[in-house]
This record gives C-alpha cells, sequence and structure tokens, in this order.
C-alpha cells in the first residue's frame, strides 16, 4: 500500500544512528518496546514511530475506565523511557502504508504538518497491535466505547459516573433503573474485571454518596456468547469466576449475544430465540478484536494470506513471505510453522512481548550472518480479577482463585508496569483503595475537542490573524 501523494518528503536524517544498519519498529505498545529495548545495545539505529507519544498498560486501562487509578499511572512517555539511548529515535506519527520495494515505511500526521514522510530502514519490526470488533455493526460504536485507549477509558468513565448521577435527578421509576442497568458485552477478562469493577462501585464506592437512589440497585449485566465467562480459562475457573461475579451481582448472561444497540436500550438474544430488549443507557464493549489496518497494508504488498481476524500470516520466524528484513508481531499476525499450518496463540501482552523480544533476536543474528529460529511461546499462564481480593489464575496447569491468585495477580502487573515511579503509584493507590474502599479518581470530564474544531495555524500569519481566519464564517 502506497502512499497516493506524490514525492514524499524524504529528508537525509531519517535514519537513526547515522552510518549503521537502520531498524524501524512500528507501534510503542507491548511488542515494539519490547524489540526496541533489547535492540538499543546493539550497533544500530533505531526509529519508533507512534501515533501516541507513550506506552500504554492495557491491562489496566479498565482501572482507569473505573476510577480506581488516573491515566499517568498506567502510562510512560516514550522519550523518557529511552532518554539514555543515544541511537533510539523517536517520530510522533501515524504510519499510512509501506513501500517494501524500496524499504520504506510512510508516515503521516506528523506534528509540524508535513506531507507524508517516508522513513528509510535496513529491517522493520511492525507491531501496531488490534481493535475491538464490533462485527459488521460499526454505528454500534458511539454507543458502546470499548476500553482499547486512554480516551475511550475516560468516556466510559464518564458514561459510568455521569449515569449515577442522571439516576439522582430523574423522577420517572422506569428511566432511573435504565440509567443504573449497565451492560457489559464480552465476557473474556476484560470485560469480566469491568463488570465486577463496576459492580463494586455499586455496592461500595458510591454507596453512602447519593440522597436520592440506592446505588446498591444497580444492575449489571455481562453478556457472553460462549457458554462460560472466561471461555479461555478452564472450565473449573470460569465457574468460580461466575460464582463471584454472582455475589457482587454481576449477572452473567452466557449463550447470548448482543444483537442491537440503541440510545436507551440492549436487544439480547439467546442462539435460538428472539430478542430480548433490555433499557439501559451504559453498555461497554469487551468483545472480539480484528488486527490493525497495518496488516491490511503489508498483505497487499507481500501477498501474504489475511484471516477472518484482518491477521496478516507470516512465518515460523515472524518474517513476511520474501521479505526476510520485515517481522511482524502481536496481535495483527497469525503465525504459521514450517508446514504451513496456523499456531494458535492468545491474545495476550506476553505473547507480543515475548514476539518482540523474539524480532530483536533476530536483526541480532542476521547481522551476524546466522539464521534466526522459529519463534515458541512460553506460555507463563493467565490471570483475571473479578474483585476485592477476588481473581482467578492459571499458571501451568495450577489453578489459583480467591486471595492466592488475586495477589499473584497484583504482583504481576506491578512487575510489568513501565517505570519505577508508576509502580509506586498503583501500589500506594490499590493499598489505599483496599483498605478504604474508595477510589481516587472518580472525576467526570468533559469530552475532548475534536480536531477539527481547533483553530489551524496559518504558516507565516501572525496569530490573531490565523484565530480571525478561524472564527469567520
Amino acid at each position: 500500500m502506497r502512499t497516493m501523494m506524490s514525492g514524499p518528503d524524504t529528508t537525509s536524517d531519517e535514519r537513526a544512528g547515522g552510518g549503521r544498519h537502520s531498524v524501524v519498529v512500528v507501534g510503542g505498545g507491548f511488542g515494539g518496546l519490547q524489540a526496541v529495548r533489547k535492540l538499543r545495545h546493539e550497533p544500530v539505529g533505531i526509529t519508533l514511530i507512534d501515533r501516541r507519544n507513550f506506552h500504554l498498560f492495557q491491562p489496566l486501562l479498565y482501572q482507569v475506565a473505573t476510577g480506581a487509578l488516573s491515566p499517568g499511572e498506567i502510562a510512560a512517555p516514550l522519550r523518557g523511557v529511552f532518554k539514555r539511548d543515544q541511537n533510539v529515535r523517536i517520530v510522533l506519527g501515524a504510519v499510512t502504508g509501506f513501500d517494501l520495494a524500496g524499504r520504506c515505511v510512510l508516515v503521516d500526521g506528523l506534528p509540524n504538518a508535513s506531507e507524508t514522510r517516508a522513513i528509510p530502514y535496513d529491517s522493520l519490526v511492525v507491531a501496531a497491535g488490534s481493535n475491538y470488533s464490533y462485527f459488521d455493526h460499526d454505528e454500534w460504536r458511539p454507543l458502546a466505547p470499548d476500553v482499547k485507549s486512554l480516551e475511550s477509558a475516560l468516556e466510559v468513565r464518564r458514561r459510568i459516573l455521569t449515569a449515577f448521577e442522571a439516576a439522582e435527578v430523574e423522577p420517572d421509576a422506569e428511566r432511573r433503573a435504565a440509567w443504573l442497568t449497565f451492560v457489559v458485552v464480552g465476557g473474556g477478562p476484560t470485560g469480566v474485571e469491568l463488570a465486577g469493577q463496576i459492580a463494586e462501585i455499586a455496592r461500595d464506592t458510591l454507596r453512602r454518596d447519593f440522597r436520592t437512589i440506592d446505588t446498591r440497585a444497580a444492575r449489571i449485566l455481562l453478556v457472553e456468547v460462549a457458554d462460560r465467562v472466561l471461555p479461555g480459562f478452564p472450565p473449573r475457573l470460569s465457574a468460580r469466576a461466575a460464582r463471584a461475579l454472582e455475589r457482587l451481582g454481576v449477572s452473567p448472561l452466557v449463550g447470548r449475544k448482543v444483537v442491537g444497540i440503541d440510545a436507551e436500550s440492549v436487544t439480547i438474544a439467546a442462539a435460538a430465540g428472539e430478542g430480548e430488549r433490555v433499557p439501559a443507557r451504559t453498555v461497554i464493549w469487551a468483545a472480539g478484536v480484528v488486527a490493525s489496518e497495518l496488516a491490511t497494508a503489508l498483505a497487499a504488498e507481500t501477498g501474504a494470506e489475511l484471516d477472518r481476524a484482518g491477521r496478516v500470516a507470516v512465518g515460523p520466524d515472524l518474517t513476511l513471505p520474501a521479505h526476510p528484513e520485515v517481522l511482524a508481531i502481536g496481535d495483527m499476525v497469525q503465525v504459521h510453522d514450517a508446514h504451513g499450518n496456523p499456531v494458535p496463540l492468545p491474545g495476550l501482552a506476553p505473547v507480543a512481548m515475548q514476539q518482540g523480544r523474539h524480532a530483536a533476536r533476530a536483526i541480532h543474528d542476521r547481522l551476524r550472518g546466522k539464521e534466526p529460529p522459529s519463534f515458541r511461546y512460553r506460555d507463563k499462564g493467565n490471570l483475571a480479577t473479578i474483585g476485592r481480593a477476588s481473581a482467578v489464575a492459571d499458571i501451568k496447569g495450577l489453578q489459583l482463585s480467591g486471595l492466592p491468585a488475586w495477589l499473584t495477580w497484583l504482583f504481576v502487573h506491578l512487575f510489568y508496569l513501565i517505570g519505577l515511579q508508576n509502580r509506586l503509584l498503583v501500589f500506594i493507590r490499590w493499598t489505599f483503595s483496599f483498605v478504604t474502599r474508595g477510589r481516587g479518581a472518580r472525576l467526570i470530564t468533559v469530552q475532548a475537542i475534536p480536531p477539527t474544531t481547533l483553530a489551524p495555524i496559518v504558516r507565516g500569519a501572525p496569530a490573531a490573524q490565523a484565530q480571525d481566519e478561524a472564527e469567520s464564517p
């Protein structure tokens, strides 16, 4: 997929590290970050490109959405992470395509508003991640936000807290009940964790905060199309998670799917049956994923196949067909073995992290004339928290639940957080919340101003003139 613009802007300083082997990494998530961290001590120049200037610890994003943590506590500025690594260059921009024949990455959305720029590479690592899939119902997206970015998490937080405020002043009983009904779509770890947190907000955090409503009357529905919640866990742990959710006041609706969403209700249907309309003013989406559009761009450039989730096929060593210098990793890829058979891998952060480290080792080996080995995923287990001192853990066959699993979950997430300051802040916040049952980030913030409403900067014009032009009809 090449840019439609003629003559992308290319400057002489695009290669990080002078004349050294140039590595471009697309995406500052788990996979991309690990690739850069493993390569930064190699004799290479690294350019890390991301639309955001920070690394986001997505496993704790739901706690931002429910007011348990603040955004800055789970994010780390990329320039701060690599400030001591002189061979690492950060570029803030959006990758729009690739020219694999010319070994260039096409970048748009640069902060100086310049034209599409071509950044050359000798080795390329693409770790663009994935988005939630609304299963061909993109019209549901504004009605049921996901929890995939800081902006969407803050919007979910705004909607949850606003729902309680609206119920407080709503005189009509039926409409009040709709404001106090929360529907979480998707019974995987994120959906289970969100539902449990909303239940704790209603039962504990806000219990004494309102005068008209009883927040404990809130109804939380968790909709999962599979026959149990946490279908990626052993059935025994799924059953324990369901019981823990029910004790919190969550109603798991398994074997059901959402067939309709509007501003005031959700329609839920069984596998074979008519849909039931449930009045609900707050719907949160946590079901299904689709690969980044950059997977499609790579497939178009290389002829690689795409699966139903839009993931591009890569070989055992994570390279693209006929392009050993290009590695793709994370949620955007489907790994195949030496016989061409798909290798099933979970869509978890540890997979992306291990693939990022493998990509770095592959570049290291090729620089020394060695053939890199095939990627092998080492499954360290799966964790999901449900609520206060309640979680489930499946660690190499060892199945834990309750307090031991919860403590394991706490340790693992603190360990993988980026930055000592964030670890300390999150630990203090969790300790305070455990003791007081409070949430320090229960703030209702306005929606972000769309970029199109901001006054444009007119090059060479005085600031006052630019503002006048922006305000003129």
